[in-house]
């Protein structure tokens, strides 16, 4: 029988005060701290990595999908993803694909100095290898959060916060309405491995298909990139971490432990399998496991499949997106694709074609982007907190399209957007005006359509 212990009672020390206070330092939460500054909002920004960019940079993922409509002509997205990609593109760290899955490759570890760049260029105070603890509510309002880093335990204040933690962990501690499963997405430890073009006629993915079991794999499904300036460097993503909830401590340490032992039997399978002149080596493994799916919240409205598949507008919408709705199997192997042209894509395996289909008669006309609106990221219960990231109010479809980068990095601009014009006009983001938040938005470079 565990015991339980009483911790002392103890006053904390508040080591900073400001503006507004952005919990996570994803792109996402960068985005929003980022925007807020521009807008002249005093900004502090709290991750527990040791650099910004999550899933991007501690998550290794290093594809951002179209900024176009799914005809590729029609710019929908703009703002401070189209920024960095530019940046990245001045020390060849972007490569450009031209299509709507994987428009972009980046080298994430570049894109690490250019956050660092932007945060410490926008005069945003930075806390990493920083935890968030707790909430202070005074009279019922949020106004600071504990933290823990190598300095002890800190309380920073703040008027207005933003909760990007991925798990939602600051509106999980307030009490705010989520759910959580079942069939939640799995989980995939992405590595960067090299010499896999090197294996001439071998079919590594094969290989692990028929002998995967061999070495303790499941059957699954994976995807690979190449990484900008590291020619023979590939980023995998081969494996899932079936029935895991990553917003449980014990389950998420088992999930990062299996992923590692995942990649080295992808590894070991090759080694035993391939051809014995070639070599192959494990160059980096992700500092955090890529999480898909975890808690999503209750905001003022839920998005739903069909706004999504039918591409329906919002008067508040603040993002746009075009990648196709991408279930991952909970329980096994694969994923299934749904399009907005109607047609539909199930692979179940590695190395095996897709089971081609519809999910829904043509249509005279196809939508070519769908939208999120600001209703998704706010809701009624604490005034001044806004929600960005994959923890948006959404339905298992329509969360499958919404949660990829270049769509919640949208979601970040509009959060930090939102709460620098209530804390200029001395109210509170619930109170936010869609319109002017959509104005503010186009005026800094993002499209609203």
């Amino acid at each position: 029988m565990l015991l339980s212990v009483k911790e002392p009672e103890r006053t904390v020390d508040c080591v900073h005060e400001t503006d507004l206070v952005v919990v996570g330092g994803s792109c996402t939460g960068v985005f929003a701290a980022v925007r807020a500054a521009r807008l002249g909002a005093r900004v502090a920004i709290i991750d527990k990595q040791n650099c910004f960019g999550g899933m991007a940079t501690a998550g290794a993922v290093n594809i951002w999908h179209s900024l176009h409509d799914t005809e590729g002509q029609r710019p929908i997205i703009g703002g401070l993803t189209l920024e960095m990609v530019e940046r990245l593109k001045k020390r060849d760290a972007v490569q450009d694909c031209s299509t709507v899955s994987a428009a972009f490759r980046m080298n994430t570890e570049e894109l690490k100095i250019d956050l660092d760049e932007w945060v410490l260029g926008h005069g945003i105070v930075p806390f990493l290898n920083t935890y968030y603890c707790a909430p202070v509510l005074e009279d019922g309002r949020l106004t600071a959060v504990i933290v823990e880093n190598k300095n002890g335990r800190k309380a920073i204040r703040a008027r207005q916060f933003v909760d990007a933690s991925g798990d939602g962990d600051l509106a999980r501690d307030l009490g705010l309405p989520f759910e959580l499963g079942p069939g939640l997405q799995p989980p995939t430890l992405c590595a960067k491995i090299f010499g896999l073009d090197a294996l001439g006629d071998f079919d590594w993915q094969v290989a692990v298909q028929e002998h995967g079991h061999e070495f303790g794999l499941e059957k699954d499904w994976g995807w690979g990139s190449a990484i900008p300036g590291l020619p023979g460097m590939k980023l995998r993503a081969d494996t899932h971490v079936f029935n895991t909830d990553a917003s449980d401590a014990e389950q998420l340490t088992r999930a990062e432990i299996e992923g590692r032992r995942q990649v080295r039997a992808i590894m070991d399978v090759i080694r035993a399998y391939g051809p014995s002149d070639k070599r192959i080596a494990l160059a980096d493994l992700a500092a955090a496991l890529g999480v898909r799916e975890s808690r999503r919240f209750r905001m003022r409205y839920r998005l739903t499949g069909d706004d999504v598949l039918f591409g329906r507008p919002f008067d508040d919408a603040i993002a746009n997106g075009s990648y196709r709705v991408d279930i991952h199997h909970a329980d096994g192997p694969g994923v299934t694709f749904r399009y907005l042209d109607g047609t539909e894509s199930v692979i179940r395996e590695r190395g095996r074609s897709g089971e081609k289909g519809r999910w829904r008669d043509p249509l005279p006309e196809d939508p070519t982007f769908y939208q999120i609106p600001l209703r998704c990221l706010l809701q009624d219960r604490v005034a001044n907190l806004a929600l960005a990231g994959r923890m948006l109010d959404a339905d298992p479809t329509a969360y499958s399209a919404a949660r990829v980068m270049v769509n919640l990095n949208q979601t970040g601009e509009a959060a930090g957007v939102a709460c620098a014009l209530a804390i200029r006009n001395g109210g509170d983001v619930a109170a936010s005006d869609a319109q002017a938040v959509r104005a503010t938005l186009a005026e800094g470079g993002s499209i609203m359509l």
